[in-house]
């Protein structure tokens, strides 16, 4: 008797675990994001005036742009509900952020939280990596007017 009350324990539990398999693929019903390999010669170099280009790779939930500042640009003040991690190539970019102003130079990375208003200005021609987190769809859309324009 004690094997047949093994079996039904066992068969329980498995119907218990099929019951909660099926649950959890269901929860995860996201669309695949094809594998990207992407070198940047091929993306396209957006001008968005005279001292800014830019250019960018979407993920399904994440962003990474290449951004070229020449010495002056002007990002103007802004904020967006994307967190954003900055990290700088080459160059250097002062922001001014949660009421400091901040260096980064090349090799160092500066961590945005999301809605913090920030500007910054290019100290020397300045190439930057922008990771954002989701993806900006202001950007995507060209929708991003505050970095079209002069300066």
């Amino acid at each position: 008797m004690a094997k047949t009350k093994k079996k039904t324990k066992a068969a329980g539990r498995g119907k218990v675990k099929a019951r909660g398999a099926k649950r959890s693929a269901s929860k995860v019903e996201k669309k695949a994001v094809p594998l990207q390999y992407v070198p940047w010669s091929r993306v396209p170099l957006e001008d968005l005036k005279p001292l800014l280009q830019r250019q960018f790779v979407v993920g399904q939930e994440i962003m990474l742009a290449r951004v070229l500042l020449r010495k002056g640009c002007i990002v103007p003040l802004h904020s967006h509900h994307n967190e954003q991690l900055t990290y700088i190539l080459e160059g250097a970019l002062k922001f001014w952020i949660d009421g400091k102003e901040i260096v980064v130079n090349a090799g160092e990375v500066l961590c945005i939280p999301s809605n913090m208003p920030h500007q910054a200005e290019a100290l020397a021609d300045t190439v930057d990596l922008d990771v954002f987190a989701p993806p900006r769809a202001d950007w995507i859309n060209k929708t991003d007017d505050y970095l079209r324009g002069q300066k």
